[in-house]
């Protein structure tokens, strides 16, 4: 029903000399969807106060509604083309006018759980990129072809933005930040099963993948009005430090079917550790954090175990922010399993100790494009000591790479012997009483040593290269700031 369009909006945007990646054309996409959603829900809400005899409030000023300056009708309902803005005038009202008006909603909004402060949050760093005028009015014209209207209308909605999240992902390595493989969330969420009733919480939210998908799987099981509402109200939690993949994140809850999501922009490790308390803790935790990120010092003093590797950080939070008896399944670069410096050590043995690390999934190269690294998913349990750890090595048999990426199949035999925990080739437990005291060293190593070698493709070597320098530059620039 909107492929069309949404192919049409990225043919456009191409041919723009303010657009140039796939971040930009999702960026472009989502600030103006964003405005015809909040257009269309306030048309909505009109309606039913007029039914109940009140009077609608609505959050914009008239000049700055869709219908007014994007797209203005006449009274045989199409476009007025004579008030339509067009050209250098619509990139000055859009720029110099509509923009700033709605970075301010954060000052004027009451507090920040508002939708009012989550439009301002959401332009508070977004900008208009389209150099054209004369492109910015064919894009307009097409997103106001998208509807909202109905759940079917919706869902096409939202599996034609998380495409767009997909070839972001895959866009390269500040891309793949902010999206990881929907088969791997599919099969974590397979494994934790949260329940209506339960709260799930991502702090390093990027595009908010984790929430949706599991905001998908529930309201399957959502049979009540009551439970429907508690799916939207109080189930879903995330926070994102960066503007960009916050206003993403938000515009696919919400294309998802989540109208009004409980995430926070701000940086979750900038939160002292010891602050957490018991009506912050959640059941269910799920989240991907950046890899091979670096945080100041005065971050690090957040936190018992010190260390400038963000996801490291991330990991601390997330046992702290675990109700007793939590369940958490977390995306982590696989040294953390082995490297032998004081933090990594220190925070090994801090799971071991106070969680139940119950499964281990070593995922193979290309897993996460562009990204060059290897990773590993921990699921564990908060209250109970490790006993036991189940490990099982994913082997798609194949080089994963953008043409040929991780699927469902792929990892359904995990899913199936995860359950009881069974060995197999790929798989196979360890007594914790067993590991050396000193390294708490859990390395994946294969007692069955017959796995199949897969080599990596050129592609994927040169990602990890890519990434590699990239990370070595940012190092660089920190030692600079400190000269």
């Amino acid at each position: 029903m909107f492929e069309q369009a949404f192919k049409r909006i990225d043919t456009i945007l191409r041919q723009d000399d303010g657009c140039s990646t796939e971040l930009d054309y999702i960026e472009q996409t989502s600030w103006l969807l964003f405005l015809k959603y909040l257009d269309a829900l306030e048309q909505d809400r009109a309606q039913i106060a007029e039914l109940h005899g009140q009077t609608h409030t609505f959050l914009l000023e008239k000049r700055f509604r869709w219908h007014t300056w994007a797209m203005p009708l006449n009274a045989a309902g199409a476009l007025d083309h004579n008030k339509a803005l067009i050209g250098d005038d619509l990139c000055e009202f859009v720029d110099q006018k509509l923009l700033p008006y709605l970075r301010g909603f954060k000052q004027r909004a009451d507090s920040p759980n508002t939708i009012e402060y989550k439009i301002g949050e959401i332009f508070g760093e977004l900008k208009n990129k389209l150099n054209s005028g004369y492109n910015l009015r064919e894009v307009i014209e097409l997103v106001d072809t998208l509807r909202f209207n109905s759940q079917t209308e919706k869902h096409e909605l939202s599996e034609l933005y998380e495409a767009k999240i997909r070839k972001m992902g895959n866009a390269g390595r500040n891309g793949g930040e902010y999206y990881t493989p929907r088969p791997l969330i599919r099969a974590m969420l397979a494994i934790v099963q949260p329940c209506i009733g339960e709260t799930i919480y991502d702090g390093a939210l990027g595009s908010a993948g984790f929430l949706c998908e599991s905001f998908t799987r529930m309201n399957e099981e959502a049979k009540t009005v009551a439970s429907r509402k508690k799916l939207q109200t109080s189930t879903f939690f995330g926070q994102e430090k960066k503007s960009f993949p916050f206003a993403i994140g938000l515009m696919n809850m919400i294309l998802h079917g989540v109208d009004a999501p409980n995430i926070l922009h701000i940086n979750t490790l900038e939160q002292n550790n010891n602050d957490i308390e018991e009506k912050d803790r959640h059941h269910v935790i799920l989240a991907n954090p950046p890899f091979g990120g670096s945080e100041r010092p005065e971050v690090q003093q957040n936190f018992p175990i010190k260390t400038g590797e963000t996801a490291f950080l991330f990991l601390q939070h997330f046992i702290r922010k675990l109700k007793a008896a939590g369940r958490a399944g977390i995306v982590i670069k696989n040294t953390f399993l082995s490297n032998t410096d004081n933090a990594s050590v220190s925070l090994r043995k801090l799971l071991l100790e106070s969680c139940n690390l119950h499964t281990v999934l070593d995922c193979p190269g290309g897993t996460f494009q562009g990204a060059g690294v290897k990773t590993v998913v921990l699921f564990f349990v908060k209250g109970s000591p490790t006993r036991k750890v189940w490990f099982y090595q994913l082997n798609p048999g194949r080089n994963l790479g953008k043409t040929n990426p991780l699927n469902d199949d792929d990892l359904a035999d995990f899913v199936l012997r995860q359950k009881t925990f069974a060995d197999s080739p790929q798989s196979w437990s360890i007594k914790v009483a067993n590991i050396d005291k000193t390294t708490f060293d859990l390395s994946v190593k294969n007692p069955n040593g017959d796995e199949e070698t897969v080599h990596r493709s050129p592609e994927e070597i040169l990602d990890e290269i890519a990434a590699r320098d990239a990370e070595s530059a940012e190092i660089l620039q920190g030692i600079r700031g400190l000269l």
